[in-house]
């Protein structure tokens, strides 16, 4: 029993280790670091491009991975299945059209690994 328990004392050690070291001073950036992690963690395990982590009543925010120029593809993508076309760039906005319509896509670093953006619920529409 003893056994059992330092066994899993160890692999609970390591855990957090290995958290504390891939997310280090992000930890306490975020008001919902925990759901961003989780959501992480649910992105390593899929093949998805993003993973949706809070939605409030204005905005829905996404998690992605951060590779060679993947920020603004990914965004691309997930607006063009909405119907919505890429006019330009702001900063971290990126700004598309639909209609007569404009929204802006807010785009930011979570890691040097991740980046999390807002979609404003209007997208859906």
């Amino acid at each position: 029993m003893k056994k059992l328990l330092l066994i899993i004392l160890l692999i609970l050690i390591v855990a957090i280790g290995f958290i504390g070291i891939r997310f280090g001073s992000v930890l306490f950036q975020e008001e919902n670091t925990t759901e961003i992690i989780a959501s992480i963690t649910k992105l390593e395990f899929t093949t998805n491009d993003y993973i949706k982590v809070t939605e409030t009543s204005q905005r829905i925010r996404y998690v992605s991975k951060n590779k060679n120029g993947s920020q603004e593809k990914v965004i691309n993508e997930f607006m063009q299945e909405n119907g919505w076309q890429f006019k330009d760039q702001a900063g971290s906005g990126y700004i598309f059209e639909k209609d007569d319509e404009t929204i802006v896509v807010e785009a930011r670093l979570f890691t040097k690994n991740y980046f999390l953006w807002s979609v404003p619920r209007e997208v859906f529409h």
